[in-house]
């Protein structure tokens, strides 16, 4: 596996960085398994503080941080800050509230009064994706840390000079040495990492092909895991919808990071009264984007993370009308340089289309027909992924109504999906499985330990608590 900066806006290759050996990869183990005996008589305070000095100097190199991901995966350099201001905000809330969530938990009990603890695990690896280079970093880091999880990380091979800025950060922040360890490595090496007995866990950010090797690796050999693994986001729109609401984020929904979002709206499902409406707000909507350099502030979308990228979607979109889709705006044939990507709007796929279960990520809208909010339900849930959704109708408690009944693990009603620390992110079915952020976030590789204490003398006559 090669890790390369290749700028997309130009596919010129700006550095190329070497593997790390396995002696590496050892060093970084012991360091890690060295540090999480240490934390697991430590108090949280001690690394809620230390976490804040990493927010801090994140938001002092703000402009240099985003300037990496402009240049390494091609966002928005406006997108960038966005990405790195909500970084700040992951760490920050993890050192405010850390220690509260993994307080210890009174319960009763007919032997003697209980408590559950949390305990930190051990060592874990990150497996990270390379749309949100920071953001998907943070995630995982910022409560494993204050839970006393040291961490190595395997980031994606074309974002590595964002995966050795995050580290210098946590370095340059004073944080001791083993908390979290970059590693350029193999997928033998991961395996062998995943195997190691003082590895305790792995989260994984990514593709459905990579969450089938990592969660089957970790199986094996009896490791906790959490997945996220991409989605074909359903965007409902009910017949007393707001269309001058829908009108304000449409276009986000679908072209914001150029459509490389994982909880970004795919799908666009809307009741035959709007259904026309709908389409030629995203026409117009898509119709007036800028594409270009995403270091202009002029340019409104802009390149797919790698000329690979662009080759994949463009082969999609080929398949898909070929099978029977109508190209409802832009172009199969992509003509523009390097990672650039012309936006299409698909309609017309029918179930018998390879593109009905697709998720499409990069910036194509496809908007289904409906005619009813039943049907709209059923459509919505007839994916093989369930991550994030958004509803959008006149009654907001009505529509709430309706997006308890999608699957997926989060849903927006009238409003922009997004993310913030306090709202824990997970999927259901493909998917994945576990949560991040919020406080179901600390929890996932976090020992809850049961404390029973009895404090009278043992009855003979009840010795085992009536269980038995």
């Amino acid at each position: 596996m090669s890790y390369q900066t290749i700028n997309p806006l130009t596919d010129e290759v700006v550095k190329t960085y070497d593997n790390h050996d396995d002696a590496y990869v050892e060093e970084a183990l012991s360091r890690g398994h060295a540090l999480y005996k240490k934390w697991r008589n430590d108090p949280i305070d001690s690394r809620s503080e230390a976490l804040s000095h990493v927010a801090d100097l994140i938001a002092l190199k703000a402009d240099e941080l985003a300037k990496i991901l402009t240049i390494e995966m091609g966002k928005r350099l406006v997108e960038a800050k966005g990405e790195v201001a909500i970084t700040v905000a992951i760490a920050r809330y993890y050192a405010k509230h850390g220690a509260e969530f993994l307080k210890p938990r009174d319960i009763v009990s007919s032997i003697g009064p209980a408590q559950i603890i949390s305990r930190p695990t051990g060592v874990l690896l990150m497996v990270e994706p390379w749309n949100f280079p920071y953001y998907q970093i943070m995630r995982v880091f910022a409560p494993n840390y204050v839970a006393g999880n040291p961490m190595v990380l395997k980031h994606a091979s074309n974002t590595p000079m964002a995966a050795e800025a995050f580290e210098k950060i946590v370095q340059e922040a004073g944080l001791p040495d083993g908390s979290l360890t970059n590693l350029f490595i193999n997928y033998d090496q991961v395996n062998k990492i995943i195997g190691d007995d003082r590895v305790q866990g792995v989260a994984l950010t990514g593709s459905e092909r990579a969450g089938q090797l990592v969660a089957a690796e970790a199986g094996k050999n009896m490791k906790q895991s959490s997945l996220e693994l991409g989605g074909s986001d359903p965007f409902v729109i009910l017949d007393d919808a707001d269309l001058s609401e829908i009108k304000k984020i449409i276009s986000g929904a679908r072209l914001y990071n150029a459509g490389q979002v994982c909880t970004s709206s795919k799908r666009f499902i809307v009741t035959e009264k709007n259904y026309d409406k709908i389409v030629d707000m995203l026409q117009t909507a898509f119709s007036g984007v800028k594409l270009g350099d995403p270091m202009q502030p002029e340019t409104t979308l802009a390149p797919l993370s790698t000329s690979k990228a662009k080759q994949n979607l463009t082969k999609q979109v080929r398949e898909a009308v070929e099978a029977g889709a109508t190209l409802s705006f832009g172009s199969v044939e992509q003509t523009q340089p390097a990672a650039l990507f012309e936006p299409v709007i698909l309609t017309g796929i029918t179930k018998e289309n390879p593109a009905f279960y697709q998720e499409f990520f990069g910036p194509v809208g496809e908007v289904f027909k409906v005619k009813d909010e039943a049907e709209a339900i059923a459509l919505a849930n007839d994916s093989h992924y369930g991550l994030s959704g958004i509803v959008f109708g006149g009654d907001a408690d009505h529509a709430a109504e309706v997006a308890s009944k999608i699957e997926t693990g989060v849903v927006f009603v009238n409003s922009f999906g997004g993310t913030l620390p306090e709202l824990p992110f997970g999927g259901v079915k493909n998917s994945g499985y576990g949560r991040e952020l919020g406080d179901l976030g600390i929890d996932t590789f976090v020992n809850k330990q049961t404390i029973v204490t009895k404090h009278e003398p043992i009855d003979p006559e009840n010795a085992f608590g009536g269980f038995i």
